[in-house]
């Protein structure tokens, strides 16, 4: 079941709640606080029930339900022991075209009553659709540890200021920097301290700071290998502050889906065959562009942008063009794909280092010390080269690296169709043919390559799948 999140405005609207006793007592109690007009129908009232009704707080009927109870109301409880009667009133209420809450009776109800985070004006409501209520509830519980009770009054006072906010700072980047001062600075400091003159003389006084010419910013995210739940938590604040991001090719959709809604997302990854260098001439004038119009820029890079990424380039631009900046390190690919495949990078008994190295290059011998490369007791990982391997393998084993050392492909490393494959040197280009690994891919080399098998535990190796599929078809 799909529900759609909906805050109601119940101040002075008949809400009738059918049940006399402790459950339904709860739910007026929670009506109460929405100021609405609250019937209770029961044969048998509470002591509390008949309190309020004494002190004209809520209207209490006592009888056996009638459906003429429902009348004029926007919003119908069953909070009854006795199911049939529940389910009478629902019946009824959806005749009515109103919502009806069945507590604890997921089916027969309309609308779900969610556990709640009170932080007024400021409402946070969990819902698990009725399913599992504990959940809803220990959900609740974390959610109330995050945020203090002094942010229902930091949300009051911006709501009082919110013209005086608007005239102050007029450009839309502008007021989310001063909400985002107003969330994390001395006002909000003032207010957990219960000095709330304090705090609204402190809000007054930034108003009235003079605006210059508005100075964007970009800030250099690395996104990690793909899989969303390995961003960093200033990676995640970043995508929902951003007004505009420029991302990379191999970024998922499921890394772009957490990103403010309304920002601006500008493809800018670089294609094999193309004119690298004219795209990087693009990116640098986009970044640019946005930052001087006072916007937010998030400049998006799979893996990690100083390793392999050009990210040094950019902020050397940057700073040339008097561009603020700010880094935000990913997780490579080497260290998060190989973990994701059960390889450790380095071992006690088989690798004591770790050479990160760059195969999108020309195929030109003297590019790396191929016989520095070829010792043992080391893990290689080559980037960006599926397209590669048979000439990485043959350089490696002319070089003295012996034939039958193991090595790994890791083809999507980390998402949902992570392959694996692990061999030996010598076979390794026949095999990543035959398998049609394609990019984006990492090779490992290396002892600790031999690990995969015993240790892997996400997905499955190639060879896992294709006895999968016999075993299937036998």
């Amino acid at each position: 079941m799909k529900l759609f999140p909906l805050f109601a405005d119940l101040r002075g609207r008949r809400v009738l709640v059918v049940g006399g006793g402790v459950v339904a007592e709860r739910k007026v109690k929670s009506l109460l606080a929405c100021e609405a007009r609250i019937v209770v129908g029961a044969l048998d009232a509470s002591r509390c029930l008949q309190e309020l009704s004494r002190q004209g707080r809520i209207e209490l009927i006592q009888g056996v339900f009638e459906p003429g109870w429902l009348a004029g109301a926007w919003l119908a409880v069953a909070a009854t022991d006795d199911r049939e009667l529940n389910r009478r009133v629902a019946a009824l209420a959806g005749e009515h075209r109103l919502f009806v809450n069945v507590v604890d009776d997921p089916e027969l109800s309309s609308f779900q009553v969610p556990s709640i985070v009170d932080r007024s004006p400021l409402t946070i409501a969990i819902s698990s659709a009725g399913s599992a209520p504990v959940l809803a509830r220990r959900v609740r519980e974390r959610i109330e540890s995050l945020f203090d009770h002094s942010l229902g009054s930091l949300a009051a006072l911006a709501a009082r200021k919110r013209q005086a906010i608007r005239a102050a700072r007029p450009g839309l980047r502008q007021r989310r920097a001063f909400y985002d001062w107003l969330m994390d600075g001395p006002v909000a400091t003032a207010l957990r301290a219960q000095r709330p003159l304090q705090a609204e003389r402190l809000l007054d006084v930034e108003l009235r700071q003079a605006q210059g010419r508005p100075i964007g910013k970009v800030i250099l995210v690395g996104a990690g290998p793909g899989d969303p739940g390995l961003l960093t938590l200033k990676a995640l604040r970043a995508l929902n502050e951003a007004d505009v991001i420029l991302h990379d090719r191999l970024v998922g959709e499921e890394i772009l889906d957490l990103a403010r809604r309304d920002a601006t997302q500008i493809a800018v990854g670089k294609i094999p065959g193309e004119n690298h260098d004219a795209t990087q001439a693009r990116i640098h004038e986009l970044m640019l562009a946005h930052a001087r119009q006072g916007r937010l820029v998030v400049r998006l890079k799979g893996g990690d942008a100083f390793v392999f990424g050009r990210g040094g380039e950019e902020l050397q631009f940057l700073r040339r063009h008097g561009v603020p900046y700010e880094v935000v390190p990913g997780i490579t690919a080497a260290l998060a794909c190989a973990a994701y495949a059960g390889i450790p990078l380095t071992h006690r008994d088989h690798a004591q280092s770790v050479r990160l190295i760059t195969a999108h290059c020309r195929q030109d011998n003297q590019l790396e010390d191929w016989p520095s490369l070829a010792r043992g007791k080391q893990t290689l990982a080559f980037y960006m080269g599926a397209s590669q391997l048979d000439w990485l393998a043959r350089q490696l084993m002319s070089n003295g690296r012996p034939g039958d050392t193991p090595c790994a492909v890791i083809e999507n490393g980390t998402r949902s169709n992570q392959r694996v494959w692990h061999g030996r040197l010598e076979n390794l280009a026949e095999q990543a043919k035959r398998h049609e690994i394609k990019a984006p891919s990492l090779l490992l080399v290396g002892e600790v390559a031999a690990l995969a098998p015993e240790l892997e535990w996400f997905g499955a190796s190639v060879g896992q799948e294709e006895q999968e599929r016999q075993a299937l078809s036998a």
